[in-house]
C-alpha cells in the first residue's frame, strides 16, 4: 500500500502531520519528553507492536525528531534521543493534554501540568513570544507569508472571504417589527 504524503503541500500544518500525525508517533514523543528512550521501555510503556514500534522510531528518526545512539556494542542496542526539533514539539503535545482534558476527560483529568516550584496546576496558552498577549482569534489571524505560492495565496483568501461572509450575517440585525 502506497502512503499518501504531505510532503509537497505548503501548509505547515500538513507538513507537521506529516512528520508526527499517526497516533503512535505522538505517543513515543510523549514517552520520550517522559525520559523514555529505549526500544524496550517505549515497547512495555506502549504495549506496542516490535515491527509497528520499529516503524515509527525509523520515520521519527527520518523525520529528525529523533536520533538514534548506540548505547551497547553487545548485543548492539540502540537509544533514541529527542533531537531540538522533537523538543520543540513539547508545547503542541501539552496543548493536546490540556485540550483533552477540557473536552474528554469526564472522569475526571489523569494527568495535570504542574508548576515544579509552586505546585500549582498550570493551563498551557498559546501567547505572543514579543507580546506575551494570547493568541486570539478576535485579534489574530493566519495570512500567507513570503514564501506563499498562488495556490496557498488563493486558498487564504477564500477562507477569508469565507469568514467575513459570516460575519457580515451574523451581524446583519433582523428588523424590530415585521408587517
Amino acid at each position: 500500500m502506497h502512503r499518501t504524503t504531505a510532503e509537497n503541500m505548503q501548509c505547515p500544518v500538513a507538513r507537521g502531520l506529516d512528520r508526527v500525525g499517526e497516533w503512535w508517533s505522538m505517543l513515543i514523543l510523549r514517552d520520550a519528553f517522559y525520559g523514555l528512550s529505549r526500544f524496550d521501555d517505549f515497547q512495555t510503556s506502549l504495549g506496542i507492536a516490535p515491527n509497528i514500534l520499529s516503524r515509527r522510531l525509523a520515520t521519527l528518526v527520518e523525520a529528525g525528531m529523533l536520533e538514534r545512539h548506540r548505547y551497547s556494542a553487545r548485543p548492539v542496542r540502540y537509544e533514541y534521543l529527542l533531537t531540538e526539533r522533537g523538543r520543540d514539539f513539547r508545547p503542541v503535545l501539552l496543548s493536546m493534554m490540556a485540550w483533552g482534558n477540557r473536552h474528554f476527560a469526564p472522569e475526571g483529568q489523569a494527568l495535570e501540568l504542574i508548576d515544579k516550584q509552586s505546585g500549582q496546576v498550570v493551563e498551557p496558552v498559546l501567547v505572543d513570544r514579543l507580546s506575551g498577549e494570547p493568541i486570539t482569534p478576535e485579534r489574530h489571524e493566519v495570512r500567507p507569508g513570503p514564501a506563499a505560492s498562488e495556490r496557498m495565496r488563493a486558498r487564504i483568501a477564500f477562507r477569508h472571504s469565507r469568514a467575513q461572509a459570516r460575519q457580515t450575517l451574523s451581524d446583519t440585525k433582523p428588523p424590530e417589527s415585521l408587517p
